[in-house]
């Protein structure tokens, strides 16, 4: 049989125009059979008048100071507290207005410190938000201004992303991290020096509640604030002194946030929340607990 096939495939040859006998397609002679077109496509732009070029640059300026102007905004109603007609702490008015957990604002309130560092600083690329320069917040601000420089000549001068922004940050921190001393429920002394937000804070009290790389977060008696390293002092206070504190500041945190005090109650709030001791004196716990009595906290 193999054989008749042979001689009977010989004497009528091979016609190569035969469907039968054309070679099948495949991935390499595809490429030879089909032929190739170079199309150009002009892209046409339709070109903005100077005024609508003006408006345009104007509300980029808006979008990209969006979430500036939000952590700015939220800074000021912590400060003079003025959520407190409706809401006794800063932490549930958020949540209940914005929708914002107590971690969110407080990176819309560090952001636009950073921002306004970067401003300052003159640096001609500006972050566009938030989530864009939160690993700044680790560092120093002297620091901030070069880490953010550093980020855009590694994105090729444009405006970096996150990523970016802390591969850089790390990259800085390897090279001059100190180690942090405080420790959660450390009573210190809080050291203003330059920072705005502490101003009048100086015979303050505090309790660490959050220790980061850089910095703490800490539980005055009118709040929470972020503070830096060097802006802080241990009182080195026992353990049980230490225990002891944290318990009296939650109990003036509690009246502060239990309402609309009068100035005198306020004036009692501070004085406590200034004392150089782990401990009230009698005259002290009575004023407390008489404050404690007439606003219903405790």
């Amino acid at each position: 049989m193999t054989q008749n096939f042979k001689r009977r495939q010989t004497k009528k040859g091979v016609n190569p125009n035969s469907p039968k006998n054309q070679t099948p397609a495949t991935d390499d002679n595809l490429d030879q059979q089909v032929e190739t077109k170079s199309v150009t496509v002009e892209v046409v732009y339709d070109e903005l008048t100077p005024e609508e070029l003006r408006e345009r640059l104007q509300l980029e300026r808006k979008v990209e100071r969006a979430f500036y102007e939000a952590g700015k905004a939220l800074m000021e109603l912590r400060n003079q507290r003025l959520y407190r007609s409706t809401h006794k702490t800063f932490e549930e008015y958020c949540r209940d207005r914005f929708g914002h957990t107590r971690q969110k604002s407080n990176y819309l309130i560090a952001a636009a410190d950073v921002f306004e560092n970067l401003t300052t600083s003159g640096c001609q690329i500006l972050p566009t938000s938030e989530r864009q320069i939160r690993p700044l917040t680790k560092l120093e601000p002297v620091k901030q201004p070069e880490a953010w420089q550093l980020s855009i000549e590694a994105a090729d001068g444009k405006s970096p992303p996150s990523r970016i922004v802390n591969d850089i940050v790390e990259q800085i921190m390897k090279r001059t991290k100190v180690p942090n001393p405080y420790q959660v429920g450390e009573v210190c002394q809080i050291l203003p020096k330059d920072n705005p937000e502490l101003r009048g804070k100086s015979k303050c009290w505090c309790i660490v509640t959050e220790v980061n790389d850089f910095s703490c977060v800490v539980r005055a008696w009118d709040g929470e604030y972020v503070v830096k390293m060097d802006h802080l002092k241990s009182l080195d206070y026992l353990e049980e002194d230490c225990e002891r504190m944290v318990v009296l500041c939650d109990r003036l945190n509690g009246l502060r946030d239990s309402g609309n005090l009068e100035e005198a109650a306020l004036s009692v709030l501070k004085q406590l929340g200034e004392i150089k001791r782990p401990y009230l004196t009698q005259v002290e716990e009575k004023l407390l607990g008489v404050l404690e009595r007439e606003y219903g906290v405790g």
